[in-house]
């Protein structure tokens, strides 16, 4: 396989953990055959300033449902929360909050959006955040499993079952997924153009393009690492990040850390690029060869955010689905044949992609759709 480039979001230069699937199925044929369901992590007060809605939507993505919140409660668009962007593609739950300062709580009876109902409400002392929630739960289908080389069901089902032992034990690349580098990954020319020629772009797109940048360098890292058969375990001079956690940690020469891995507890970290200070953790020993030639690679874009005051952090390189599990479902097409359809459900964290558990298990095609920028990099 070839390396990926640091200036195009090509996905097929990433390496597989697994190996390149000779499997493929159509992936979100229909709104439900993509399903994501938000985890709030808090103990809402049920009293406060702040209205939090939990709904479910179909078809439409999540900042058209945040205007059309702010409008039906009588507020500003900034007065409405939520944690993150969900597909549009899909039936998706997840919570939004509404300041209502002194106000009672807007009357849903009147809500003009069928294809948007409200689950449950209650009130709490703060705003939703960016970023607030703990994970997201995955139920997805995937239609017409067909295999390159094989035709018979039973084999494809022993591939693919073998595939997801594999995920479910050992974990996928925590990649970033393409919806984070926009229509045919042109976050990643126009955040180079905004670097180089300083044009002023709307905040909300410079945040985007930038997150391109760090996330491609970052894909491109643990790509390095799978080659190297590293991504997964330990290498001497490390960081690391505890599973569940966005805590990170320097290798320390515990002994125990090998088993850490093995077992899931702690997973190896790579850097978000941005500013350094005395305070980031830098690999060492035997992990700074292969971070020291890919920093190299990446230093003009590194030294561009870091003059934009984008801050260093890390994320792991293993992601680990929790909760996985499958189930096959033979369907009689309206033709009389018989297809295979795969079901999955998984629990993934927050920052995390779906596509690129899919991605290590076969070849999900999506029907052609029309994008806009603001949706190709949302969603997880």
């Amino acid at each position: 396989m070839s390396k990926p480039t640091i200036d195009q979001a090509d996905f097929s230069r990433l390496a597989y953990a697994i190996s390149p699937p000779q499997l493929q199925a159509v992936f979100k044929e229909q709104p439900e055959d993509f399903q994501v369901q938000e985890m709030n992590p808090y103990t809402l007060s049920g009293e406060g300033e702040h209205l939090w809605l939990y709904l479910q939507k179909t078809g439409e993505n999540s900042e058209w449902l945040a205007k059309e919140i702010a409008r039906w409660a009588g507020v500003s668009r900034s007065a409405v929360g939520m944690a993150g962007q969900k597909d549009r593609h899909a039936v998706t739950r997840q919570w939004l909050s509404v300041h209502l300062p002194g106000k009672s709580d807007p009357d849903w009876s009147v809500w003009p959006h069928p294809q948007v109902q409200l689950i449950k409400s209650t009130r709490h002392n703060r705003k939703l955040q960016k970023g607030g929630l703990s994970g997201n739960r995955f139920i997805i289908r995937l239609r017409d499993l067909q295999s390159f080389a094989e035709q018979d069901p039973g084999k494809i089902i022993d591939e693919l079952t073998a595939r997801l032992e594999t995920v479910k034990s050992e974990g996928v690349p925590n990649y970033f997924g393409p919806q984070r580098f926009g229509k045919n990954g042109n976050n990643i020319p126009k955040a180079l153009q905004m670097l180089e020629g300083g044009q002023r772009v709307p905040r909300h797109k410079k945040s985007l393009y930038l997150s391109a940048l760090r996330s491609w360098a970052f894909n491109c890292y643990v790509s390095e690492r799978i080659e190297q058969g590293n991504w997964s375990r330990y290498l001497a001079g490390d960081v690391f990040q505890l599973e569940g956690s966005s805590r990170c940690f320097a290798d320390d020469g515990s002994d125990n850390l090998p088993q850490r891995l093995e077992e899931g507890d702690i997973h190896p970290a790579g850097m978000l690029i941005g500013r350094m200070n005395a305070k980031t953790l830098l690999p060492e020993k035997a992990a700074v060869e292969v971070y020291q030639r890919w920093i190299e690679a990446f230093n003009a874009w590194r030294e561009g955010l870091d003059k934009l005051g984008v801050q260093a952090d890390y994320r792991a390189l293993r992601l680990m689905p929790q909760e996985l599990q499958w189930q096959w479902l033979p369907v009689n097409s309206q033709s009389g044949e018989q297809r295979l359809d795969l079901q999955l459900e998984f629990i993934l964290p927050a920052g995390a992609f779906a596509t690129m558990v899919l991605r290590e298990l076969l070849i999900a095609k999506e029907p052609l759709r029309v994008y806009n920028d603001s949706e190709q990099s949302a969603g997880a």
